[in-house]
Formats: C-alpha cells, structure tokens, sequence
C-alpha cells in the first residue's frame, strides 16, 4: 500500500527535551517539517526535515518567512520572560499569515488565571488569545515532568522544597510527545480534536516523596525528598545566589503540587496512543541534578 501523503507540520522547541522528541516521531512517520528555532546550528537534522531560522517567537517577520508552508503548527511554549503571552501571540499572528491552518498548543495542566504555578498563569492567557484568534486549534495541557524532580535535586541527590503531602501525576516527555504526534498525524480539514483541550497526565498521581523514592531505586541514585516550610524555602535559594523571579517559580511549582492542583489523572495518553501511560520509574531518562530551568516553561 501506498504511503500516505502527509502535510508539512512546523514544529518549535526543537532544541528542548520534549520539542525533539515529537520532531523525531514525527520524521519516523514521513511527515514533511519544518523544524523552527532561535539557533538553526543547533536544530537537529531529520529526514524530510528542514531548518528555518533564526527565528523568535517575538519576531513576527522572521517566523512569517519561517512557517511558510506549513499547514499544522506545533508551538511549544517558550521560557518565561515577563512577555510569554505577547511573544505567543506574535507567533500565533505569524502562523496565521504565513498560512497555518492549524496550531497546537503545548500547554499546562492546571492551567487558569488563579494558579498556584505562576507558569500555568501565562499557560492560560495564551489559551484565552487562542480561542479567539479565528484558526483551528488543539490545547495539549501537560503536567509536571515525570524528570522534573530529578533536575531540582543538588548534588546530594535531595530534592527540597515546600510540597507538603500534595500529589502530582507527573507524565514522561515521551508519552506527552505520543499524544502530540497522534493529533498532529489526525489530518483533514476537521479533526476530533479542533477545539479540544486533552490532558496529558501519568498513571496514578504521586506525592514528591514518592515520586522521589520511584526516581531513587529506578536509578539506583540516593534521591531522596526533604519538605521545607516556604520560609526555608526561599532562605536557603536566596543564600545560593539564585534570582527572586526564579525563586517565586520554583516555590510556585511546589506549592501547585502541595495544593493538589496537578493531581488530575487522565485516560488521555491510553486513549489516544493505544498504550497505557508511562509509570515514573519507567521513564525513559533521568537529567543531571541541578538542572532544572524554569521548572516546566
């Protein structure tokens, strides 16, 4: 049988973690891209796959000339700077003259204007520019990286922070980039998922100590959870020299998981990927301590 023709998708992010990884699935599916970034040398080569940049999100001529041509967006959310929703909003403008039929939104779970995770916040409002921005969309809320707590650990491989009992389903960038693959490939000029917003969680919602405790015997490290009110918090982050800013969104990303804010668990990845989701200690890689940026832009 014949392979299917499949339109030019243009995907960002795609120096990050999650944005290569649906790039790669992608490719391995035949789809013709657009691989979109701030840094073309360091974009990776794919088959079928060509590089357009430079390209930021704030500079709506450069993504204009970069998106020409394709027909679906991927647009992985950028870091946060203060004017993510402005920056979104010239990229979604961009995509819209360029031609984009259709985009979809990497987002967050939990996402609203009230969030605990000062993310979330900036998450919703691009959401809210979105629905009315007259192009087809998919809203793909993600929830906290199950290799997140990994990355907030110092080198004695503690993660500490003010996340009381709360839990979190915390979800693989592989299963997050599964979900996203299968509604780009839901081709058409109407798809199941135009308007939707899918929830892409793990299998069951787990408390830092035992997320932490799954991390340690899956990799056989000495990882390990210590709670902190938020005044130890935020004096023992200060004394390390990092940022105010940094800080807040840290302390929010525990906070949201103190609350319960991310506990949701979803039949989304199963659903639409035809695998059951990814349990924490079967993720597929864990990052080096002390590499958390952001805490999930």
């Amino acid at each position: 049988m014949p392979e299917k023709n499949h339109a030019t998708v243009a995907v960002t992010g795609v120096t990050g973690a999650l944005g290569n990884r649906i790039a790669a699935r992608l490719a391995d599916h035949g789809v013709p891209q657009l691989l979109v970034g701030r840094s073309p040398d360091r974009i990776p080569e794919l088959p079928n796959a060509r590089r357009r940049g430079p390209a930021a999100y704030a500079d709506a001529s450069a993504m204009r000339t970069a998106l020409e041509g394709a027909s679906t967006l991927v647009l992985v959310s950028g870091h946060r700077t203060g004017r993510r929703l402005e920056e979104h909003a010239t990229a979604v403008e961009a995509a819209i003259e360029a031609g984009v039929d259709r985009i979809l939104y990497v987002s967050l779970v939990g996402a609203s204007p009230t969030a605990t995770y000062l993310n979330a916040r900036d998450h919703w409002m691009t959401e809210q520019f979105l629905a009315g921005a007259g192009i087809r969309c998919t809203v793909l809320r993600a929830g906290f990286y199950a290799s997140t707590p990994a990355a907030l650990a110092d080198e004695e491989f503690v993660v500490s922070g003010p996340g009381g009992t709360g839990r979190a389903a915390f979800v693989t960038h592989e299963d997050i980039a599964d979900v996203i693959t299968a509604v780009a490939l839901d081709e058409g000029p109407r798809s199941e998922h135009d308007g939707a917003t899918l929830e892409i969680t793990g299998p069951e919602a787990l408390t830092l100590d035992e997320a932490v405790t799954r991390i340690a015997a899956a990799t056989g490290r000495p990882y390990r959870y210590e709670p902190e009110t938020l005044e130890e918090a935020f004096a023992r982050r200060w004394r390390l020299g990092i940022s105010g800013e940094q800080i807040e969104t840290w302390i929010s990303w525990y906070q949201a998981i103190a609350k319960g804010e991310l506990s949701m668990v979803t039949d989304v990845v199963p659903r639409l990927t035809g695998s059951p989701a990814t349990p924490i200690s079967d993720a597929a890689w864990w990052p080096s301590p002390n590499s958390a940026r952001g805490t999930r832009g």
